[in-house]
């Protein structure tokens, strides 16, 4: 339960928890741990399967110390010779495949918000009409582009309004070090020398003198007033990144990267031939963590341990640094799915959608497939039952049918270790029909680029952990199709006895006002109920391609 031993949870609950605490036992440790070990053991005599978890994210470092092991193979392909030896479609795609990549080896990444690209859209075919000449059908649409200009170019503003003093500021420092140098009439710095200049000197040289002397006694090493400046212009530099990325990339419409890079038919959903098979990308720092709380080494004394043992990691690239295009998750979930994939992780998510359908499509082809999807409920704080988080599992009419939910997907919550009101990551997304249940997302420590590893927190973690946990029951019980898996998940969860602290709130609730199941997942408990279940698919033979 939940709520045991909330007594001794308070040494955990003032202080940074174990390193692994999201593997540990909530009755045993005091966290709101997994029961990994417990799992394990009760699965001991049981026969495990290989399974493969496919990785939409940024990327995987497919070469790191931990995960090497681990990573998925496909052995139909001949690496490196530029021929589609299994004719699936993608050139020497051996561990997976980049939707976010040219031809060329070049890559995608950073990309604009997807609010950006439909202010884009919209804004040849509404920026010279009022609204009382729109046509009722197109309200919504006129609605939507006018939120959309909004909140551009509000944010436009604000970016260019915190560029400004930051680019003054770097003005009147360079200003002031040039005066110096002037004034010493040589570029090498003579401490002395600039001790000496007045007190009452112009402000520029003043200002110069008191910042060269600060450094100086900073101990930062220099010679030369050209080195200096140059330092300078690297510090701001990098204040202004942030800014400037957002500027020339997230807000701005007139950026795109499908055609100085990608070149795909973008306005083509079902062209799916394009990009590479760089699946590490030029940052693959978030999947590289996703991919190592599932899959890290559990033998090899070192760095940490991933939950399933008998794993491989297909690398999908679909997210860059912005927004997701919906035509690349798409294309990932069905080259997921037709490569062998019985579990798809997709930390990632945003609030405005361009082709739904395309994305909704690839999630009913996988659910044929018998693929679990499990989703990052997002990092906004947000009640997901009033706001939806695309993608999600609430699936467009088709035909004469009505909406319908998936029965494939898993949506996941972020949980912190604390036993008591603070049980629920204070950033997590939440829903009382949106959210299935929550799982450990705050301070998880996993596998970074070049053997590396970092704590991290958010949905994007607790979904990786649910996803680690799916292996583990699929690796055990081939039988169960994706819907069981789910099921036995969701009514396997722990209770919580107490009320946490609603996100984005002060309110206390139920937990399970919040989530569908009304609880945190446990893998040893799920291994439990998955024990006594009855799989019902009779072929339990996929495409299974080890490294």
């Amino acid at each position: 339960m939940c709520g045991i031993c909330c007594a001794t949870s308070v040494a955990y609950s003032q202080i940074q928890p174990p390193a692994d605490w999201y593997l540990l036992d909530p009755k045993i440790d005091s966290v709101n741990g997994i029961s990994l070990n417990k799992a394990y053991a009760a699965a001991r005599n049981l026969k495990s399967h290989p399974v493969i978890v496919a990785i939409i994210d940024s990327g995987v470092d497919i070469y790191h110390e931990d995960l090497e092991h681990a990573i998925w193979v496909n052995a139909d392909e001949i690496p490196n010779n530029g021929i589609d030896d299994d004719q699936n479609g993608y050139i020497d795609d051996i561990h997976g495949w980049n939707f976010i990549g040219g031809k060329n080896g070049e890559n995608v990444k950073y990309e604009t918000l997807e609010i950006t690209r439909l202010y884009g859209k919209l804004k040849s075919k509404y920026a010279d009409i009022s609204e009382e000449n729109v046509r009722k059908k197109d309200l919504q649409e006129y609605e939507l582009y006018i939120h959309a200009k909004s909140e551009v170019e509000k944010n436009r503003s604000k970016i260019l309004n915190a560029l400004k003093p930051i680019e003054t500021e770097e003005q009147i420092i360079l200003s002031a070090f040039r005066a110096v140098r002037e004034e010493m009439k040589t570029d090498t710095i003579d401490i002395a020398a600039v001790e000496l200049i007045k007190e009452n000197a112009s402000p520029f040289l003043s200002l110069g003198k008191q910042i060269i002397l600060s450094l100086y006694d900073s101990e930062l090493e220099f010679e030369t007033y050209s080195e200096i400046e140059a330092i300078a212009k690297k510090e701001y530099a990098a204040k202004m990144e942030a800014y400037r990325i957002k500027l020339n990339y997230s807000f701005n419409h007139e950026y795109n990267s499908r055609v100085s890079i990608v070149g795909d038919d973008y306005e083509n959903s079902y062209d799916r031939l394009y990009g590479n098979n760089d699946v590490v990308g030029p940052d693959a720092f978030h999947g590289t963590h996703v991919a190592g709380i599932i899959a890290a080494n559990r033998h090899n004394q070192s760095g940490i341990r991933g939950i399933a043992d008998d794993v491989y990691i297909m690398s999908i690239r679909t997210v860059p640094d912005g927004d997701e295009r919906d035509k690349d998750v798409a294309n990932a979930i069905l080259y997921a799915a037709d490569n062998g994939a019985s579990i798809i992780n997709m930390s990632f998510g945003k609030y405005y959608t361009w082709d739904k359908e395309a994305v909704d499509a690839a999630i009913r082809y996988a659910e044929s497939k018998d693929v679990l999807i499990i989703h990052a409920a997002g990092n906004n704080a947000n009640d997901n039952d009033s706001k939806i988080h695309y993608p999600s599992d609430r699936l467009m009419p088709k035909w004469f049918l009505g909406r319908r939910y998936a029965k494939n997907w898993i949506e996941v919550g972020a949980l912190s270790w604390h036993q008591n009101d603070k049980a629920v990551a204070s950033f997590s997304n939440y829903g009382r029909t949106e959210v299935d249940f929550f799982a450990p997302g705050v301070a998880i420590k996993s596998t970074a680029p070049e053997n590396n590893y970092a704590v991290a927190s958010g949905t994007s973690m607790a979904a990786p952990v649910v996803a680690g946990i799916s292996a583990l029951i699929r690796s055990y019980f081939p039988a169960l199709t994706a819907a069981q898996v789910k099921e036995i998940l969701k009514s396997s969860v722990l209770d919580c006895t107490y009320q946490v602290i609603l996100p984005g709130d002060h309110k206390q609730v139920q937990l399970e006002e919040i989530c569908v199941a009304g609880g945190i997942a446990n893998a040893y408990t799920a291994i439990r109920k998955a024990q006594r279940t009855k799989g019902k698919k009779k072929n339990t033979t996929g495409r299974i391609i080890r490294p």
